[in-house]
């Protein structure tokens, strides 16, 4: 394999001159490319903050951790210091030392091949059309349904709701990422203002009513942050979840100015604004909801409704309000996730790794893969619609089990995201590194290693809930958690991720033979008739 090279970037607004070179580049080489026609660079430092805290705050894991009652915020506490702070060195480092577009499908394929990257990237990219159209789109419709309008639940205006929720995600993904950000932006800003007046207001409702949500759990037996081994078994998959995916704007690395010097700082901000984003909302939930009261797919506005008490007459439109913000957070979060994961797919496609090359065609005009854009909303309304019948109309298991499927796939792909990065730390010792892990090679691989038992623990309680605690003597009664059985469950969940790595080698396989014709015709064509 070659050396991976990095390239002087070109002027802001232009695409690298060496474009038409690069996108001629053998179809079989090793090498990735290391430019992309038709993109433009928009993004600067605080773009590419904005669009980490767009992403990975999630509102509807807010409520899912704090379902995990007072220990929740002792283990948010501790995952936040024990893999957050390991998980941002790393791709600080990385991601300031590699910033071609792609982002971790680049850093798996110079780590291990185009296989295993053209998976990794399905993993990660179908997680999130799953999501938007799981989770995302069933939280916004309750919340919706809830506090603004009422929709019912499986009506032709429930159907409505959830489709134009998708589309309007998928198509601020369309649009030019110079426009596209700002949504984005927009996203970031509601959700650090809907969840600081949530917690201000939690504040002055404790105050005057008392924090009686943290005098201990529901049998009020032990203390409030005492943690247990089954608490941590049952949050650790969705805290993970929570954490991750502060290397998602790399997916756009050629789109930034100056990667090398902005992605380190970006990263470690959005990373303690997240940190700040998760653990004061749940202890605020926690203080002011009953213990064993907080249900995962209301647990934010279930605690608004509570505290917005406060505020007297004008609490129904503060209310109603907060429901508005909250479900534009919800649509923003969509849309930077498909901005960011339908480009890495886009990536694996253009380089011969995913079906057909022009699956990751980036628009002339708009600098943005339209066709995986459409792709994700196709899965996302057709698992919108599969989730509905399976659920039966019931929005509470449908995102139990939806999250979880999210939670499996992001997981699992970083079981090879991770290893890629030492690789690339170790064989590719002469790249250009503007920022450093503490204590050089040895502090990353310790880092790498502590991150990667994490992700490992957390896809195997996502994936076999209850085999830990049974292997612990720990009481873990499934249907009682999950509402389904555990057949149904591990068929759902078990039977994507088979699905998924059938669709990726099947992907690789036609791919593979596409580029095997593309060759052949090249050597027979005739002098002077090009490819193109």
């Amino acid at each position: 394999m070659p050396d991976y090279k990095p390239q002087a970037a070109p002027p802001p607004g232009t695409t690298n001159p060496a474009d038409a070179e690069s996108s001629r580049a053998p179809a079989d080489a090793e090498s990735t490319p290391t430019s992309t026609p038709n993109l433009h660079r928009s993004l600067r430092r605080f773009d590419i903050t904005a669009m980490a805290v767009a992403a990975v705050i999630s509102f509807d894991t807010v409520g899912q951790i704090a379902t995990g009652g007072g220990e929740a915020v002792t283990w948010t506490a501790v995952i936040a210091v024990a893999f957050l702070v390991p998980y941002a060195l790393l791709f600080a480092e990385t991601g300031a030392a590699f910033p071609q577009e792609g982002g971790p499908y680049v850093w798996v394929k110079l780590a291990f091949g185009r296989l295993t990257a053209a998976i990794t990237t399905l993993f990660y990219w179908v997680t999130n059309p799953i999501w938007l159209g799981g989770s995302l789109v069933f939280l916004a419709a309750q919340t919706w349904d809830g506090f603004v309008f009422r929709l019912g639940q499986g009506t032709f205006a429930d159907y409505a709701f959830k489709t134009v929720f998708i589309w309007t995600a998928i198509l601020t993904a369309v649009v030019s990422l110079r426009r596209g950000k700002w949504i984005t932006t927009a996203g970031a800003a509601a959700k650090v203002l809907a969840l600081t007046v949530f917690t201000a207001t939690a504040v002055a409702y404790g105050l005057e009513h008392g924090f009686q949500g943290l005098t201990g759990t529901a049998d009020h037996t032990t203390a409030a942050f005492t943690p247990t081994t089954a608490g941590f078994l049952a949050l650790v998959p969705v805290l993970l979840f929570a954490y991750v995916g502060f290397e998602a704007p790399n997916a756009a690395g050629e789109e930034m100015h100056n990667p090398q010097r902005d992605v380190p700082t970006a990263l470690g901000r959005s990373a303690a604004i997240a940190a700040a984003c998760y653990l004061l909302p749940v202890l605020a939930i926690l203080s002011v909801v009953p213990p064993g009261k907080v249900t995962g797919i209301g647990g934010f506005m279930e605690g608004a409704q509570t505290i917005f008490t406060v505020y007297g007459g004008a609490s129904g439109a503060l209310l109603k309000a907060i429901a508005l913000l909250f479900v534009f957070a919800l649509l923003t979060q969509g849309s930077a996730w498909m901005i960011v994961s339908d480009r890495m797919q886009a990536m694996a496609a253009a380089d011969g790794g995913f079906f057909s090359r022009k699956l990751g065609a980036f628009h002339p005009t708009l600098g943005t893969p339209v066709r995986t854009n459409l792709l994700s909303g196709a899965i996302a309304t057709v698992f919108m619609v599969a989730a509905m019948r399976l659920a039966d109309g019931d929005a509470a298991a449908v995102f139990s089990v939806v999250l979880t499927v999210a939670v499996t796939t992001l997981l699992l792909s970083y079981l090879t995201v991770i290893p890629a990065l030492a690789v690339l730390r170790l064989r590719h010792r002469d790249v250009p590194r503007p920022y450093r892990v503490p204590f050089g090679t040895k502090g990353f691989m310790i880092c790498a290693a502590l991150v990667y038992a994490w992700i490992l623990t957390g896809s195997w309680a996502a994936l076999f809930p209850g085999t830990l605690e049974a292997l612990l003597g720990i009481t873990y009664d499934f249907h009682d958690t999950w509402g389904v059985s555990r057949t149904a469950f591990e068929a759902f969940t078990l039977g994507t991720v088979v699905a998924l790595l059938l669709i990726g080698t099947i992907g690789h396989a036609v791919a593979g033979k596409a580029n095997t014709r593309a060759r052949v015709c090249a050597v027979d064509a005739p002098v002077g008739l090009g490819m193109n």
